[in-house]
């Protein structure tokens, strides 16, 4: 499966002008998307949209410019359009289920975002999200990896979206997911506290089976449901057997570590295989949300691309001077866990 264009709408500058050498930083417990003014999207249907329907849809429409004949629209998402489920949800209290707003009802399921993006694009094909917590983009990842092993000549767009919405960030905040403390996401990694700082979202992908001026191949993904460290480095093992001749092959291995050192044995574990390679992490750009992997492979696709790793991300480097595959590590809760590889192509 190969990469070939993607979009981020981030809490960095990453939408139009990408730049990550100036790190935006935040003293707090969020980490909110920088939105772009979203041209393309008439004014008139933008003010009815929620928070990540626009996002998914504004960057969707970016990508669709060049492919505008796509034969799938796939997103994983956990927690999209869950503002707009309580806006609704809360009317129904005020109103006593009488004179009700039908935007924040439209609005308000996780798939509104593809049919959106359909809907915008008139595409009439497969249209899917996937609503998995942790694991829903890796979930929408192997969809179309599947639906390309059948389809060969098609074409896909793939996508990963999630926002803040205040009854999340409450409910994760009270469950002790999220820092007591504000803390700088650039100093996020030095707290050695537990809890992570609440992130969101979206990076979105044209995917299919040509080689030719792709930016980067997907060759595999494995998905794992353990709290059992063990397991994940055994796991792990077993993937890279399966897709490289000998571990020290890794050229960057791009770590979830979001701060909480609840999490840290897992990362760690994982590391200390990777003796030779450069280490990075990206979660100080991002924060911590269920679909944080798909910024780490909009991140992996660029570096591929550009062969430049951003400063701030750097955690060990061993100066490699050609960085030909990068393999994603993360886990949400200690529980849901992915490896992603990613290669560079040659064309």
């Amino acid at each position: 499966m190969y990469i070939h264009k993607t979009v981020c709408i981030s809490p960095q500058h990453t939408f139009s002008e990408v730049d990550l050498e100036n790190t935006v930083t935040v003293e707090g417990t969020k980490l909110v998307v920088i939105e772009p003014p979203y041209p393309d999207i008439p004014l008139n249907i933008l003010r009815r949209m929620g928070k990540a329907v626009r996002m998914g849809v504004g960057a969707a429409i970016t990508l669709l410019k060049e492919y505008p004949h796509l034969n799938g629209i796939i997103i994983g998402t956990a927690n999209g359009g869950m503002e707009d489920c309580i806006l609704f949800l809360n009317q129904i209290i005020d109103y006593s289920e009488g004179t009700l707003t039908p935007k924040n009802f439209v609005q308000s399921t996780t798939n509104a975002i593809a049919a959106q993006i359909g809907l915008n694009a008139n595409n009439k094909e497969y249209n899917i999200t996937h609503v998995h917590r942790g694991l829903a983009f890796e979930n929408a990842l192997l969809d179309v990896k599947m639906l390309l092993s059948e389809n060969i000549e098609s074409t896909y767009l793939l996508g990963g979206v999630d926002e803040i919405s205040s009854y999340n960030y409450n409910i994760e905040n009270l469950s002790g997911w999220y820092k007591k403390k504000p803390v700088s996401n650039e100093e996020l990694y030095d707290t050695n506290t537990e809890g992570s700082i609440a992130g969101e979202g979206v990076a979105m992908f044209i995917a299919n089976n040509s080689a030719a001026h792709a930016i980067a191949k997907v060759k595999d993904v494995k998905l794992l449901h353990t709290s059992d460290e063990g397991e994940v480095t055994s796991q792990l093992k077993i993937f890279l057997g399966k897709n490289l001749t000998e571990v020290n092959e890794i050229d960057l291995y791009l770590s979830g570590e979001n701060g909480d050192t609840r999490l840290n044995h897992f990362y760690h574990a994982c590391e200390s295989l990777f003796i030779q390679t450069t280490i990075a992490r990206f979660k100080q750009l991002c924060g911590e949300y269920p679909t944080a992997t798909s910024f780490a492979l909009w991140l992996g696709c660029l570096i591929l691309d550009k062969q430049q790793l951003p400063k701030g991300i750097i955690k060990k480097n061993k100066n490699k001077k050609e960085i030909k595959n990068i393999l994603i590590y993360n886990n949400y809760k200690g529980e849901q866990h992915s490896f992603i590889l990613v290669e560079k192509t040659f064309t």
